[in-house]
């Protein structure tokens, strides 16, 4: 695959998809690596692969606070590395130094969704530990009101991703990347 904007040093930076669960990150950023021609990295999928367990396994072990300083040394690594597509943890903006590093190292995407898109995205999903709760619904409300302001301070895009297909989405996020490499001084 050739790079999309190898010639642009602008878009050539990596790209960090954030959102809540559900708003299809793993598979938007699938897409769009394969659009622009980088490699695909999902901070999850690494920390599973890292400690051979699943993240419920590690929220039951270690709590939320384990998994997130986890997550933080995964963000940090990944974000690190030039020229990807990576696709974080809905709660990976919590932490402030998240946040700063993935706005600092690449372009930040926000795939924003609704509750109601998120709640059918996410009903036959078993590892979300947040998500066990009798009330989903109330849990996801609350994660966005948390989440959504944070999401929105870091991300340069914001691409709304319900009821569309991974690959519009992406086509979507590819534009707006080669807009703002035009408007680039």
């Amino acid at each position: 695959m050739r790079p999309l904007f190898r010639d642009n040093a602008a878009v050539a930076r990596s790209v960090f998809l954030v959102g809540p669960m559900g708003s299809g990150k793993t598979a938007v950023g699938r897409q769009l690596a394969r659009r622009l021609g980088m490699p695909f990295m999902d901070s999850d999928a690494e920390i599973e692969t890292r400690t051979g367990v699943d993240i419920a396994y590690i929220f039951e072990r270690e709590g939320e606070a384990g998994f997130r300083a986890r997550e933080r040394e995964i963000i940090d690594e990944l974000s690190s590395a030039a020229g990807i597509v990576l696709a974080t943890g809905g709660g990976a903006v919590l932490l402030p130094e998240n946040r700063e590093r993935l706005a600092a190292r690449g372009t930040v995407v926000f795939l924003d969704t609704t509750i109601e898109q998120q709640l059918a995205r996410t009903q036959r999903g078993q590892h979300r530990p947040l998500l066990e709760t009798p009330d989903r619904r109330a849990k996801l409300e609350e994660l966005m009101r948390v989440r959504d302001p944070l999401y929105r301070s870091i991300a340069a895009v914001t691409v709304r991703t319900d009821g569309r297909a991974a690959g519009a989405v992406a086509a979507d996020i590819e534009r707006a990347l080669r807009e703002a490499a035009r408007a680039a001084p």
